[in-house]
């Protein structure tokens, strides 16, 4: 019942390379910031185009569930593409956290600066992220490819949208 991948050495290596990569960024973003509640404060107060949209967050009894949820939504996500484990329903959500920087970040029409005048980082990395989603990264030399080998998905079937 498994997909067949066909793609090249120098695909899956390259596919490997960007999940690992992401994976680390993820990772090391979560650890930078782990123990430290005050990052999505200083986050969330230098937000210009959005302001209206994100200063509800800064409440005082929304902001520690959401420094909460960034900190480990880092950590989770980078483990994930590290791994390749339940890279389907991780890198969505890394998705979705690139959309909000980049439209927390923005001071419309730029992005950060002025070098970056619609387009940065945040939507490349965006972009990768999608990249990997549609070539099933996790079953390149990911436990996701360990998963389904071990017919995992068959047996319990609440498992085949997490992995297939």
């Amino acid at each position: 019942m498994a997909k067949e991948i066909t793609q090249s050495k120098g695909e899956k290596l390259f596919i490997v390379f960007l999940r690992l990569t992401m994976g680390w960024t993820f990772l090391y973003a979560g650890i930078q910031h782990f123990g430290d509640d005050k990052f999505v404060l200083g986050f969330l107060t230098h937000v210009k185009t959005f302001h209206d949209v994100y200063a509800p967050l800064t409440n005082p009894t929304i902001l520690p569930v959401l420094t909460f949820l960034v900190e480990y939504g880092h950590l989770l996500i980078g483990l994930s593409l590290v791994s390749g484990l339940l890279v389907r329903v991780s890198a969505p959500f890394a998705v979705m956290l690139m959309l909000v920087y980049w439209t927390a970040h923005m001071d419309f029409p730029y992005i950060e600066d002025v070098n970056n005048y619609l387009i940065d980082y945040h939507i490349v990395y965006a972009g990768v992220l999608i990249y990997l989603i549609a070539k099933r990264a996790g079953h390149v030399f990911g436990l996701d490819g360990v998963v389904e080998r071990w017919h995992l998905p068959e047996h319990y079937p609440v498992l085949r949208p997490l992995v297939g």
